[in-house]
């Protein structure tokens, strides 16, 4: 039998809200996080706008010891990883000391502190880099962080795919969980709003050049010109059924299947592999596209990524068979922060019963998607498929499901493989 893996703690930091309560009420009617860079001027560069993460003040929330070795994006995920063992009920000091370990994804690592060093080594000399510039920056310091501060000495790790990279380090602590380990705190953080981080992401020729906050990341629009980056993320603690009912934890769902695949390259005749991705997710949750009450896109905001994204939707569910949102759409791309996020909001979601909004774009109807516009839609959602896509290829699904809490869930299907032979 196959453990059954949940969701039972949420810890989230998004630039239209700080704090699961917040995020939600601003995404559930539509509130924008979108806005003019203020953590640099961004006056001498092409792309002016980001979603940036309001309120955060590391120093009111963190011991000051750890503000000279952290980046912003860590101390957010830091925040985010008490929040959501606190949602959880979880104490670490409480539990044996491997029985919790820390999976987070990244796709940039500590790029502003990082940039901070580089300055001070150009400028003033090695010998006032600091010496916390050997992990402050790496990949893998969130989680490393996390595991330090709480004492989860469980199996831990990085995934590194870009967007894609949220649901892969979510997979991943699932299949840690159905290996023994009882809990891991998953998801991921990005931030890399600082002038280095910004020509890396220009780097790639898909940032928005548009001023205008409501009309810069248009999604499956006709007008749509490439994306706004953003910052923050979600934070999730998982566990088997068995545990979270044994302690009688509140259960916000379970991840219920997963798929992954990687892109053919460029300019051969292979279909691009998203398709294959979704298919991969639903085989492995046991669910029939017709089970699925909402799809959160991933919505690259480029018109021929819409076009695969859309296409592969409409594979899977026909056209305009399902009901697409893509809330990503008030915050930014916020790289491996963002499809944590879209987890945390299908699970809030499920337990609303409600489908929060796409802004601001005007559909192009060629892409034949039901796309809920402008404002949330009551809903019975039970099931959500959760789509995300990593520069250079990357193709990952994730189901998430209601639980009913009366009875513990039953098991899932055997698992499928994760990608195609």
């Amino acid at each position: 039998m196959t453990t059954t893996v949940v969701v039972t703690g949420l810890g989230i930091a998004a630039p239209n809200g700080l704090g699961t309560q917040d995020y939600w009420a601003a995404t559930r009617t539509g509130k924008n996080g979108i806005g003019r860079v203020t953590r640099f001027d961004p006056s001498s560069y092409p792309s002016t706008l980001a979603g940036e993460v309001p309120g955060f003040v590391a120093a009111d929330v963190l011991p000051s010891r750890l503000l000279p070795q952290t980046d912003h994006m860590t101390r957010m995920a830091l925040v985010a990883a008490e929040w959501a063992l606190a949602d959880a009920g979880i104490d670490p000091k409480e539990l044996p000391e491997y029985d919790m370990g820390v999976v987070t994804a990244s796709s940039s690592g500590g790029f502003e502190f990082g940039q901070g060093e580089l300055e001070k080594l150009w400028s003033q000399g090695s010998q006032y880099v600091s010496a916390y510039q050997s992990f402050a920056w790496f990949y893998a310091v969130n989680s490393g962080q996390i595991s330090i501060r709480n004492g989860l000495k469980g199996p831990s790790g990085v995934i590194v795919s870009d967007e894609a990279g949220g649901l892969d380090a979510v997979a991943h602590g699932r299949r840690l969980i159905r290996k023994g380990t009882p809990m891991i705190v998953s998801g991921g953080v990005d931030a890399s709003i600082c002038p280095w981080g910004w020509v890396a992401q220009m780097a790639g020729d898909r940032l928005s050049t548009s001023d205008e906050p409501t009309r810069a990341y248009l999604p499956f629009d006709a007008d749509a010109a490439g994306y706004v980056p953003g910052e923050g993320g979600a934070i999730l603690i998982m566990e088997s059924a068995e545990s979270a009912c044994a302690r009688g934890a509140k259960i916000y769902g379970e991840i219920a299947g997963y798929g992954s695949t990687f892109d053919p390259r460029p300019g051969s005749d292979r279909e691009p592999a998203l398709r294959k991705a979704i298919e991969l997710a639903l085989a492995d949750a046991g669910t029939a596209p017709e089970d699925v009450d909402v799809v959160f896109a991933d919505a690259a905001g480029v018109p021929e990524l819409d076009r695969v994204e859309a296409d592969a939707i409409s594979a899977v569910f026909g056209v305009r068979g399902v009901p697409v949102t893509a809330p990503k759409t008030m915050t930014g791309r916020l790289y491996s922060g963002a499809a944590p996020l879209d987890v945390a909001t299908a699970l809030l979601a499920i337990e609303e019963g409600l489908i929060p909004p796409t802004v601001h774009i005007n559909p192009d109807e060629e892409y034949g998607l039901d796309l809920v516009l402008n404002q949330s839609r009551t809903a019975q959602v039970r099931t959500a498929l959760v789509l995300a896509r990593g520069y250079g290829g990357f193709n990952s699904a994730v189901v998430v499901r209601a639980v009913d809490t009366g009875t513990p869930p039953a098991p899932n299907a055997p698992e499928t493989p994760e990608t195609p032979d």
